[in-house]
């Protein structure tokens, strides 16, 4: 294989990685906010969260989904698993700045929780591709 036909290849798993990551991180937020919506731990969608133990849930989760996430991406990057992990929480940075501003403008409930969210998440990316380093080092 040559240099030419190489790099598109690991540019396009480059993409697949972070895509992989991403989807993954969406999909299980949505998939565990729809379960306590449809559980009434949460309020009715469109109706702000105010209880502090909700916002503090749906923090945590996120957390893990995000380092979950991270260590996704840096699983399956074709090269520099730790650049991925970081990139993806590059990714959700100016998303997570998009939700402070709409949460602000929309009264979406208290503002510390997408602040938490924004403080969080290169954190949880650093974790999740801390976590793959460690798990490729025991094998």
């Amino acid at each position: 294989m040559t240099m030419a036909t190489r790099r598109p290849r690991q540019v396009l798993r480059s993409a697949g990685a972070l895509l992989l990551g991403f989807v993954a991180i969406v999909v299980l937020s949505l998939a565990t906010d729809q379960t306590f919506h449809a559980l009434d731990v949460y309020p009715p969608w469109g109706e702000p969260m105010t209880e502090p133990g909700q916002n503090l849930l749906a923090l945590s989760y996120r957390c893990v989904y995000g380092v979950l996430g991270s260590f996704i991406a840096a699983r399956f990057a074709p090269y520099a698993p730790m650049r991925h992990a970081l990139a993806l929480g590059v990714i959700g940075l100016p998303l997570s700045a998009a939700g402070m501003v709409a949460a602000i403008h929309m009264d979406l409930g208290p503002i510390g929780y997408p602040v938490a969210l924004f403080l969080t998440v290169l954190p949880c990316a650093w974790l999740g591709g801390l976590l793959h380093r460690a798990r490729r080092l025991e094998a």
